[in-house]
Order: structure tokens, then sequence, then C-alpha cells
């Protein structure tokens, strides 16, 4: 598999959205770049694929901008290029949840690294001997292709109906640590800022999401494929596209 797929975003504040636009336009199509980017006042959220060498230009370029220096893309790899075009587009959200819960001059919210992770589920609770409850951000169709045992999940259709399903099962988490997850991170960060906005305590991220999960854990308490946002449908905990896709 000769084609590099990434998966990256940031929380950082943006005031030059149209210039910044702009640049990336020109950058991807000099590099013959294909996917998606989205920008918007709390940061930037990218899904790109094509050969190495290409990508890894790209994100060179990126990082030369100091607001985008650390950031740290999901990898993995494909036969081909699993978008049609390239888009780069200005949005009020980088993900929608319609909360004002971001702000990125606040830093970001905690999270749990994948190994931990697997660690505390190993055990059964975590490091402060808190039972670990896990909690799924995506949308019911992502849920249905695959997920870790034993999670919440509300059977959203959107992100938008997260806060109120949330906030009709505070009870659930008193006492525990909850672990929101999500494909690659972004969603699980804002929904784990919401919460603890709201009041819920000993709440974490899986840093890097699913994909990172995979790459770091492999499928230790997964079950199923991961639903991903581009030709492929879905991959496998090897991180290869699944036979579901």
């Amino acid at each position: 598999m000769t084609i590099l797929n990434i998966s990256a975003y940031k929380f950082v504040g943006l005031d030059d959205l149209e210039s910044l636009r702009a640049r990336i336009v020109e950058r991807c199509e000099a590099l013959a770049l294909k996917g998606t980017v989205l920008l918007a006042p709390e940061g930037i959220n990218l899904f790109l694929a094509a050969p190495r060498d290409a990508v890894e230009a790209f994100l060179a370029w990126l990082r030369e901008d100091p607001r985008f220096a650390d950031i740290a893309p999901k990898e993995s790899l494909s036969d081909e290029v699993p978008f049609a075009r390239m888009r780069v587009r200005l949005k009020k959200e980088i993900i929608t949840m319609r909360a004002p819960a971001i702000r990125p001059a606040e830093g970001r919210a905690p999270h749990v690294l994948p190994t931990d992770l697997r660690r505390w589920l190993d055990q059964g609770h975590d490091d402060a001997g808190r039972p670990v409850v896990l909690l799924d951000t995506r949308n019911d169709y992502e849920v249905a292709a695959g997920t870790f045992e034993n999670t919440v999940a509300y059977g959203l259709s959107s992100f938008t109906g997260f806060p109120a399903a949330v906030a009709a099962d505070r009870e659930r988490f008193e006492g525990k640590t909850v672990v929101s997850f999500c494909t690659g991170g972004i969603r699980c960060e804002k929904a784990a800022i919401h919460m603890r906005e709201i009041g819920i305590d000993n709440v974490f991220q899986l840093e890097g999401g699913i994909l990172k999960y995979f790459e770091e854990v492999g499928g230790a308490h997964w079950r199923g494929d991961c639903f991903v946002f581009d030709g492929r449908g879905a991959l496998d905990p090897s991180l290869a596209p699944s036979d579901v896709a």
C-alpha cells in the first residue's frame, strides 16, 4: 500500500481564515493532495491522502506556522487515494456541536493515552480505583460499524444532540471516570470539555481517538471496525480497509 492517509486537528484560535484557506489550497494543489481541510475560528481539522512524500511535504510546510507546529496526525495506508477531490472549507466550527465549549486559549481537554486506557480496561478500573465508563461520542451509523465493549452510546444522528443527551444522563457518571472517544480525537475532546463545563468530574478524552488506539494497542476490548469518512468505509484494528467497507 503506497498511499498515506492522515487525519489531524488542532483547536487554536484562527483569525486569518480567508488568507489561510488560499495558502492551503495553493499548497495542496501543488502537491496533488486529495481530501478535506476544515478551517474555523476554533481551529483546523484535516483529512488528506497522497504518496508519503507529498503528505510529509505538506505537513512540513504547515508546521512552519507556529500555530500548527505540534500538530500530530494519525496515519493509515491504502492502495488507492480514498478521496475524489481536494476541498478546503471555512466553517463556524471544525466539529459542529453548537455549544460554546471550546476556547482554544484555555487549553486542551485532559486526556488518557491509549496504552493507559487498555491497562484500565484490563484491570477493571482507573489508577485511583474508580470504575471506567466509555462514552462513544460518534453518530449511530458510526457506532454500528464497531465500538468498545460495554460502551455508552446515545444513538445520535448528529453531534449537536450530544449536550442534551449527556445532560439527561449525568447520574450514570457519578463516582466514575469517564473516557470519551471518537474516530480521531476531535469530537471526544469537545465532548470532554463540555462535560467538565457542566460539572461532570473525572472526564478524559482518548488521546488520538480510535485510530491512535488501533495504532498503539490494536483491537483489545474493541468489537468490529472503525467507520471512516472516506472511500474505504471502515478500518479494522490493523488500520487496513475492512471487508465491510
